[in-house]
């Protein structure tokens, strides 16, 4: 999200005096018992609700259909997006009235002075308003293979947070060998598997294909895109049209280029793959329409936007209609959860 697809890098009858002050004291205990009752139902009524957890569906690939926010940690982190983040915990209620039903959040970086997850309690917040919207929350984190058993404890780390689910953000060229950038990544892949387990679905967010297959070849030749659809369980490719030019500069042409070109290059029928428009700084409300277009045609299950806090009400209204694409969450979860 940060690299070759940006390029630039948030509840009585009168008794006798002794008999009327004994009863005089029962009364007065009796009062002070119901005051006492009274304050003590006030507080339970005032007591808030338990905190919700993960909506349901959490873990599986619903997650990763329908409308989708991406949150970078320069928007909400002090440590890296300054002492006044753009994007706070009132911007998950702004994106639930949108109509966003999953948020990407990135839940760690190379450049923070932490080896795990960024500020948690700024981010437990952000996530708990998710989950009270019952909106999906998804950590992500950008690896760059220098050091893959620090990469897999970030990823592991942001795995463990109360979330439901994780991605992989796949762009970085730190390591310049093409070969070895591709044995370290298929390795780290491999171990994240394996630490999660088989059961936890998790995503691959890719480059765009029309861009590592077209506009620049040798920026990652041969992409192990095969290797990649067999060890994710979806694909969320940086369709990011605003970066490019001429023809390509397309919401619904760029976006149907890399739907297709992916498939075929995956080798996967069944593996969700869900474009990620962008940037939103440049998008207007035709790319989006047109990005709709594409994904309609060729039966994507949702799309996203980059990123949240460059985005404008006009245009979370544009793509209202892929909430309607949204996977329902498997019976057997309901039935479990309910």
């Amino acid at each position: 999200m940060e690299g070759v697809e940006t390029l630039v890098e948030p509840s009585t009858p009168t008794p006798s005096v002794p008999a009327r002050r004994w009863r005089l004291a029962i009364l007065v205990v009796v009062a002070a018992v119901v005051v006492v009752a009274v304050v003590a139902t006030e507080r339970v009524d005032q007591t808030p609700p338990e905190p919700l957890g993960p909506a349901p569906g959490a873990w599986t690939v619903v997650p990763h259909t329908g409308l989708g926010a991406w949150v970078d940690v320069y928007d909400w982190t002090v440590e890296l997006g300054g002492p006044d983040p753009s994007v706070t915990a009132d911007d998950v209620d702004a994106m639930a009235e949108a109509g966003v039903q999953t948020l990407y959040i990135q839940t760690a970086h190379t450049r923070s002075a932490t080896d795990g997850v960024m500020e948690p309690p700024r981010l437990a917040e952000i996530i708990q308003r998710a989950h009270n919207q019952r909106m999906h929350v998804v950590a992500w984190y950008l690896p760059t293979f220098e050091d893959v058993d620090a990469d897999l404890r970030r990823l592991t780390a942001s795995a463990e947070l109360d979330v439901g689910g994780l991605a992989v953000d796949i762009e970085s060229t730190t390591i310049a060998d093409v070969a070895e950038r591709t044995r370290r990544l298929l390795d780290l892949s491999t171990k994240l598997r394996a630490a999660l387990g088989p059961d936890k679905a998790i995503a691959a967010i890719t480059p765009s294909a029309v861009h590592i297959q077209v506009v620049n070849p040798s920026w990652w030749p041969a992409f192990p895109w095969p290797e990649v659809a067999a060890t994710y369980d979806a694909i969320l490719p940086m369709s990011y049209w605003t970066i490019r030019k001429g023809d390509l500069r397309n919401g619904e042409s760029y976006t149907a280029a890399n739907l297709e070109r992916i498939r075929t290059s995956v080798g996967d029928d069944d593996i969700p793959i869900v474009p990620v428009g962008g940037l939103a700084e440049d998008s207007t409300v035709a790319d989006l329409q047109g990005m709709i277009a594409a994904v309609e045609a060729h039966a994507a299950p949702g799309g996203g936007l980059y990123d949240w806090a460059t985005s404008t009400p006009e245009q979370w209204s544009a793509l209202a209609p892929l909430a309607e694409l949204q996977w329902p969450v498997p019976e057997s979860i309901e039935r479990e959860e309910g």
